[in-house]
């Protein structure tokens, strides 16, 4: 288990494809209730962005 936080980009699945910062996990915004629950680690602190870098 890895202590850092996890960092999520909430921007649809295209625009993270496009570009995210490294090691993201894409759950967009629509989907966060119910996609974080699985992905995400309750344990460990969580970092959300939304960034457009175009």
């Amino acid at each position: 288990m890895e202590a850092g936080a996890q960092v999520v980009d909430v921007l649809p699945r295209k625009e993270f494809e496009e570009e995210h910062l490294p090691g993201a996990i894409s759950i967009p915004l629509r989907h966060i209730d119910e996609r974080a629950p699985e992905l995400l680690d309750p344990a460990r602190p969580v970092v959300v962005y939304c960034f457009d870098f175009g």
